[in-house]
This record gives C-alpha cells, structure tokens and sequence, in this order.
C-alpha cells in the first residue's frame, strides 16, 4: 500500500509541474524569494491569477510562503525542486 500512495503522490507532483505557467513561476522562485505582486509583473499576469497557481504549488509542498506584514513571500520548498528542474531540463536539452 505504501508503494502505491507514494505513486499516487508522484504523480500528483508531475501534474502540479506540468502547467507552463507553473513552471514559469517556478523558474522565477529558483531565483529567490519574490512576493506576488513582483511574480504578477514579471510574467505580465493578473495577481489573482498567479496567487492561484501558487495556491496550488503551496499545496502540493513545491512553494513555501512567509508573511512580512501584509507580504507574502515565496520560495522553493527545499534544494529538491531545484533538482527536479535541474534534471527535467537538463533532460530535454539531450532529445
């Protein structure tokens, strides 16, 4: 059973990755922290749209947030998503 909830959970994770924009998200996060209103200007998005893909990568444990004041701030989880787009577009570079 445990084999099959751990498949389950990987591929809920690579459904979460799927999304462009997500991905794009992502690739800003590896840059560093950044809070909605900068992540909204940088992909030219309306904030309440990328609150809501980030919604979704917090609750998939891909996005960690901190509140400052009214601020919210956003990272990676941990070194592991790094290495997970690390290694995906290391990938496709080889096709």
């Amino acid at each position: 059973m445990k084999e099959i909830d751990e498949i389950q959970k990987v591929s809920q994770l690579y459904k979460v990755l799927s999304d462009p924009t997500r991905l794009r998200i992502l690739l800003l996060l590896k840059q560093g922290e950044l809070n909605v209103t900068a992540i909204a200007e940088q992909l030219s998005m309306e904030q309440s749209a990328v609150s809501h893909q980030l919604k979704l990568l917090r609750d998939s444990h891909v996005v960690r947030s901190r509140r400052e004041g009214k601020t919210i701030y956003y990272t990676l989880d941990d070194h592991h998503v790094i290495d997970i787009l690390n290694q995906t577009f290391e990938h496709i570079k080889h096709q």
